[in-house]
């Protein structure tokens, strides 16, 4: 028997942005699942995005979370990759 899946939204910004050419991804992943493995997900299918995968910071509904996270149905996700100042 496979596991429920459940479907999150995740929002794109700078180098993700750029990598996928749009600004917001739906993907279906396993319950249980931890938001690092989403990022993971992600680099997978773009390696060009490994060098941001230990700086980036991951944000579940507009609060900051921990890459051990576990999603849940309907989460908005937001991947964000350190932006620098000038």
């Amino acid at each position: 028997m496979s596991e429920p899946l459940i479907c999150v939204t995740i929002k794109l910004f700078a180098a993700y942005q750029d990598a996928y050419g749009v600004p917001e991804l739906q993907r279906e992943f396993p319950t249980q699942t931890p938001v690092s493995v989403l990022l993971d997900s992600l680099i997978a299918e773009h390696p060009e995005l490994k060098p941001w995968r230990d700086l980036t910071r991951f944000g579940i509904n507009l609060q900051f979370v921990e890459p051990d996270t576990i999603l849940q149905a309907g989460d908005e996700v937001v991947l964000i990759p350190p932006v620098s100042g000038g």
